[in-house]
């Protein structure tokens, strides 16, 4: 009796296995044949291409003969590339010399706007190295308290701050033109001692304090988190969701685990390196303190052939009008900063290796769970398909991880869009002029409106339109004029964004690895290399760095510059550039892509190398067994703590609503309609919610009741569209018994949903049935009311 339970179980184990076996195999091979797909298409590209440079290059120079013009060029070219060098070797003096005076000033920000100091978080009862500035509005530019404040979070992931607020098309620049008010998060390259995450979160909890407070008349702060900034700001709106408004999470790495096979790399660097310790050991080497470079040196790696050759080589083809943007970014580049060892192994376990965040078990130092599904803010996601550092994937799986489906974010009252752009860069998310212009510039505006929408989860998309009649965001009515939709998706919608999540079994069996690797580490390790460490080797060998020091032996602390500043002053009082047409500045750039490519073609062998032979390592079956463990571990887990769900109508508030179908006031109706048109469509038009905010905010006796009881009702109602529409719909005249109010409610509603020759036909057909329940004839078109204010 005891061995047939045992038996069964081991057979169904091994038959478990065996295709979790065969599965890894299949990737192992999807794998190889997707890299090798993608690098015969790309590199045939390139060199036909290049071919095709060449073969006009060789045509060039066939056509000059022997003549004198040959000899002409060659002598410009050469004379123009000998100065070239010099201006390009001076750049990257000048390179050395900004970093060592930034750092001297203390590493400020690297912003394009002046700014205040409001809050050291040094002087907070637990010291961080974070601190909340006001951003002063330009001339020409003015910002209104009484509006809703923006707090822009920057990413503390091995550079300095500011990259936000770079460029005046920014971030902050979009917000500042509105006339938001704006606060920048920025932190000291130093962590105070002892400085943890959780102190982290409630130094930016008591920002937030501190904007409410000088702006009582104002909506909740919109939260902007770049990057590791966008993680941030979830774990500040879990522990505090009373305190935030909307938060904008760009390019945020929160689901780590996830990517399509064939690309997103960056992933199974844990699997290789033990997990987490590389970082307690490097911590250990610094002293207790973990260098920012060496994440910078990963990110570099991700595309060295840019970041070793071809930044280079563009600047010194180009060194005349790009000098003084090479310095600005770099400033910014070699800004490395550092962390406490608890701070990155923190970041380690629970996000990039554990993925500890986005199954819903992370935890704060302390052992304060966090809850995201406690966050009653809107969520506003933008990822990129042209984010090779943090993909889309890994972006959004957190979402269909956390919840069962659709239905529970519309119970648990939350609104989560998503916005995904084509081809975009990480970096380009933040500092892109187009993507602050389009994409920044149309999110502020929808989220002056987005507690309007319905509990939900929602597409952004934006379109281009033609003619002046369209809304858009230029200055009085010019420039670009867009159509912001958004759009009802489900999570079957989300998890066609990801490939089959099977092979995510590896990187669970990594995270346990990790653990006994750490554990290993601190009891055997550690003591004997803490010892060997003293504060003076700790600096030696932070100094040390190969990112600081190929930048520091270009400055003048080398003595071998000292010639190189006054030959560019020479250089710059003969300056002589070569014709734009002289074909040696054609090869030039020929010879520059090939090396280019040539790197490019390395760093995709590389990558397809870690991928297949990380599949193949961790995809053995006992590994893939151990993964498996640990996370239906975690699905129990969630579970037993209450965070799962299971029939959504079994929930105490859903049964609440559904017994109060035919209860409500006025108010109550009129929602209810918007709810029922709104479904109907299956998505809302930016300019349709705007004119919802600005009924539901200034007229009566919508502005009576205050944000919390509105939002209750909002809850209420989409409750009741969402599991009893028919009933929702037959009780509208319980709602609204007098003929006035429903004439009202009828028209305010077809304010809102604008000319009829715009609905869709559902949207018609429910249109024609509230009409219909409420007794009142076919109306004309959509009253004439004022118009809201964009």
């Amino acid at each position: 009796m005891i061995l047939v339970p045992s038996l069964e179980t081991a057979t169904r184990d091994a038959l478990r296995d065996m295709a979790a076996a065969t599965g890894q195999v299949f990737d192992v091979m999807t794998s190889a044949r997707r890299h090798g797909e993608r690098m015969h298409a790309e590199h045939k590209r390139r060199l036909d291409q290049a071919w095709h440079k060449a073969r006009a290059i060789g045509e060039t120079f066939a056509g000059l003969g022997l003549r004198h013009e040959l000899a002409h060029h060659a002598s410009a070219y050469a004379l123009d590339a000998g100065q070239r060098a010099i201006l390009t070797l001076d750049t990257l003096r000048e390179r050395g010399n900004n970093d060592a005076l930034h750092k001297a000033l203390g590493s400020p920000p690297v912003l394009a706007y002046e700014y205040d100091l409001i809050i050291d978080g040094a002087d907070l009862p637990r010291p961080v190295n974070y601190m909340l500035m006001r951003i002063r509005a330009p001339e020409g530019c003015t910002t209104q308290d009484a509006k809703r404040p923006f707090m822009i979070i920057d990413p503390r992931a091995g550079h300095g701050a500011g990259i936000g607020g770079f460029k005046s098309d920014s971030e902050v620049g979009v917000a500042l033109k509105a006339g938001n008010p704006v606060y920048f998060v920025t932190f000291r390259p130093e962590p105070e001692p002892g400085q943890t995450i959780g102190d982290v979160t409630e130094a930016e909890a008591a920002f937030v304090a501190e904007i409410l407070r000088r702006h009582p008349e104002s909506p909740k702060p919109v939260i902007v988190g770049n990057c590791q900034g966008g993680w941030a700001s979830l774990l500040l709106a879990a522990t505090n969701p009373d305190l935030v408004g909307p938060l904008v999470m760009n390019g945020a790495p929160v689901a780590a685990w996830s990517g399509h096979i064939g690309n997103s790399t960056m992933r199974y660097n844990g699997g290789f390196v033990g997990g987490a310790l590389p970082a307690l050991m490097l911590s250990d080497l610094g002293g207790g303190k973990f260098d920012g470079a060496h994440l910078v040196l990963n990110f570099e790696m991700l595309n060295p052939g840019r970041n070793y050759f071809a930044k280079y080589a563009d600047l010194y083809a180009n060194v005349d009008e790009s000098h003084g943007e090479f310095l600005k970014f770099e400033r910014w580049w070699g800004g490395f900063h550092f962390m406490n060892e608890n701070e990155i192994r923190w970041i380690v376990e629970q996000l990039f290796v554990g993925n500890k965040l986005a199954r819903g078990e992370a935890r704060l130092p302390g052992g304060r769970m966090l809850d995201i599904k406690a966050v009653t803010s809107p969520i506003v996601v933008f990822a990129s398909w042209g984010d090779n550092i943090t993909p889309p994937p890994q972006a959004l799986n957190w979402i269909t991880d956390l919840y069962a489906d659709e239905t529970e974010i519309r119970v648990r009252g939350q609104r989560i869009v998503y916005m995904i752009h084509e081809k975009v860069g990480h970096l380009g998310i933040f500092v892109s002029s187009s993507v602050a212009r389009r994409e920044h510039a149309e999110m502020a505006s929808t989220l002056k409106t987005i507690e309007a929408l319905a509990p939900g989860l929602y597409e952004m998309t934006i379109t281009e339109q033609e003619g002046p009649e369209q809304e858009g965001t230029g200055e009085n009515g010019d420039g670009p004029h867009y159509l912001v939709d958004l759009h009802e998706r489900t999570m079957a919608d989300l998890r066609a964004l990801s490939e089959d999540r099977t092979h995510e079994a590896g990187f669970a069996a990594v995270s346990y690895i990790s653990e006994q690797n750490a554990r290993a580490y601190e009891t055997i390790l550690r003591p004997a290399v803490r010892a060997m460490v003293t504060p003076p080797v700790a600096e030696r060998l932070t100094e040390a760095h190969p990112s600081r020091l190929s930048r520091k032996v270009f400055s003048d602390a080398n003595p071998f510059m000292s010639w190189v500043g006054p030959a560019a002053v020479q250089v710059l009082q003969r300056r002589q550039r070569s014709a734009s047409d002289n074909p040696f500045l054609a090869l030039e750039r020929w010879w520059a892509e090939a090396i280019t490519q040539g790197i490019d073609a390395w760093r995709d062998w590389r990558d397809a190398v870690q991928e297949t032979s990380f599949l193949a390592i961790w995809g053995f079956p006992l590994a893939q067994r151990l993964g498996r463990q640990m996370i239906e571990h975690t699905a129990q887990t969630v579970h037993d703590t209450g965070t799962g769900t299971g029939d959504p109508r079994d929930l105490p508030e859903v049964r609440a609503a559904l017994r109060r179908v035919a209860q409500g006031s006025y108010a109550d109706g009129v929602i209810r309609i918007l709810l029922l048109l709104a479904e109907s469509r299956g998505g809302v038009r930016q300019d349709r919610l705007a004119r919802s905010q600005e009924v539901l905010t200034q007229r009566e006796p919508f502005a009576a009741l205050g944000p919390e009881q509105r939002e209750a009702i909002l809850r209420k109602q989409s409750l009741i569209v969402e599991f009893a529409r028919d009933k929702a719909m037959a009780s509208l005249p319980a709602l609204l018994p007098e003929r006035a109010d429903r004439q009202k409610a009828l028209d305010t509603a077809l304010y809102i949903a604008g000319a009829r020759a715009d609905m869709a036909p559902a949207t018609l057909a429910c249109l024609d049935a509230i009409i219909a329940v409420l007794g009142l004839s076919t109306p004309a078109p959509a009253p004439k009311l004022r118009s809201v204010a964009r």
